[in-house]
């Protein structure tokens, strides 16, 4: 892709770049506790969570670990642990 001078590079999509590998922190998901309120996947700044036949899904090549997710979860159903690499 060319930039030209004075312009900005077009707007990406977050399924364009996995940015799985900067996290630090990971999201577990507790499926008792979680009301698949859906909460956790409109917040997802990288669209890496997901609701797949009645749980909730995070795709880890995409999961950066910010944690918006657990504090929207209104249960409390997302713990941010530290991820062991």
């Amino acid at each position: 892709m060319a930039l030209r001078i004075g312009c900005c590079a077009p707007p990406g999509k977050a399924c364009d770049n996995k940015t799985g590998s900067w996290r630090v922190f990971l999201p577990v998901v507790d499926p008792e506790t979680c009301t698949l309120c859906g909460n956790c996947v409109l917040i997802c700044p990288e669209t890496a969570m997901e609701e797949v036949e009645g749980k909730i899904v995070v795709d880890l090549d995409y999961c950066k670990g910010c944690g918006l997710c657990a504090e929207e979860c209104p249960t409390d159903a997302i713990a941010m642990e530290l991820e062991e690499k």
